[in-house]
């Protein structure tokens, strides 16, 4: 499966890469991206299976690129990795499409959990 990271720090990427191998997700493959408009021509080039999108990035945010690609008639599985999770943000999340919303800190049984049904 090609994964799609969109974050703005290279750490947090590099985190979420390896989370996602100690999830027992090696063996896909990986490409990121560091802000909303970049991974929207990316989708639009070559989509990948699923986008792990932070929320809060600067050009355009991870909210406004789900919402985005709804809008332009794109469906991926799409969802967030971000430190905020109000009730109002997973609504807004919910409503635009996301399939889930993990929050950091995260470890690798809860990528298991949300990730499950879509990646094999």
């Amino acid at each position: 499966m090609k994964i799609l990271i969109v974050d703005d720090s290279t750490a947090m990427r590099m985190i979420v890469r390896k989370t996602l191998r100690l999830a027992g997700y090696e063996g896909h493959e990986f490409s990121e991206c560091d802000d909303g408009a970049k991974a929207l021509a990316a989708i639009k080039g070559a989509p990948p299976d699923i986008v792990l999108s932070d929320w809060n990035m600067p050009n355009m945010t991870g909210i406004e690129l789900l919402e985005q690609l709804g809008k332009d008639g794109i469906k991926i599985a799409f969802g967030f990795v971000t430190t905020e999770a109000t009730p109002e943000m997973r609504q807004r999340a919910t409503a635009a499409g996301a399939s889930f919303l993990i929050s950091k800190p995260f470890t690798p049984e809860s990528f298991k959990e949300a990730l499950g049904a879509f990646i094999k």
